[in-house]
């Protein structure tokens, strides 16, 4: 499904990175500073590889020359804080990318979502007023209502305590089993990958590591 072969330069770091990418929870664990959010970046279209190619479903997204622009790939990408528009609401917010798309492109629709994640009571409030854990949610919940064919999470549960975190990973389980979409899950906990990917990869100092069975 995702076919990556990349090389990145910036200043004195390379990222170097190869691999096929199927269906299910894929995750990339490794030290902070090794390209992990950098490898996302690229695969968003965020940044733009120097050499190499990135292809989703057969189709070319990157080549060295060319690179399709973010807006273009309908990938999601959830930060670790979250990044929600502090001025709308947090309906107006889960809402924002599934206005911008076709009827027939919409996948997903705002009450089930709201049901999957326990966030129905919030959608009056502003982000100002949620807790870590209710934004996190929120972010996932803007991501799947933008009906992408790939979710990209970097290290969303990073800025959170423990209990925090064990309070999102069941949610993001749920996320994994009932929508079925393709996820790359970025991170330096083991335990989180453990726990949500059927197979792990090692990024160390910009080279992404063949996958093994989690």
């Amino acid at each position: 499904m995702l076919s990556i072969d990349l090389d990145f330069r910036r200043g004195a770091f390379r990222l170097q990175a190869r691999a096929e990418i199927g269906a299910g929870v894929t995750g990339v664990c490794g030290p902070s500073g090794s390209g992990k959010s950098t490898l996302l970046a690229l695969l968003a279209g965020l940044l733009k590889p120097q050499a190499g190619t990135i292809r989703f479903d057969g189709k070319l997204l990157a080549d060295g020359r060319h690179c399709v622009p973010a807006w273009q790939r309908h990938f999601g990408l959830v930060f670790q804080d979250g990044q929600l528009f502090p001025h709308l609401s947090v309906r107006d917010n889960l809402l924002y990318g599934y206005k911008r798309l076709e009827p027939a492109q919409r996948r997903f629709e705002l009450q089930p979502v709201l049901e999957l994640l326990e966030i129905g009571p919030l959608v009056t409030r502003r982000p100002a007023q949620l807790s870590g854990g209710e934004r996190q949610r929120v972010a996932l919940g803007r991501a799947l209502l933008y009906s992408p064919r790939l979710l990209l999470l970097d290290e969303p549960l990073s800025s959170l305590d423990e209990r925090l975190k064990q309070q999102i990973l069941p949610f993001l389980r749920r996320v994994k089993e009932e929508t079925r979409l393709p996820m790359l899950y970025v991170t330096h906990a083991t335990a989180e990958v453990d726990y949500l990917a059927d197979r792990v990869m090692q990024m160390e100092a910009g080279q992404l590591r063949e996958p093994a069975v989690a």
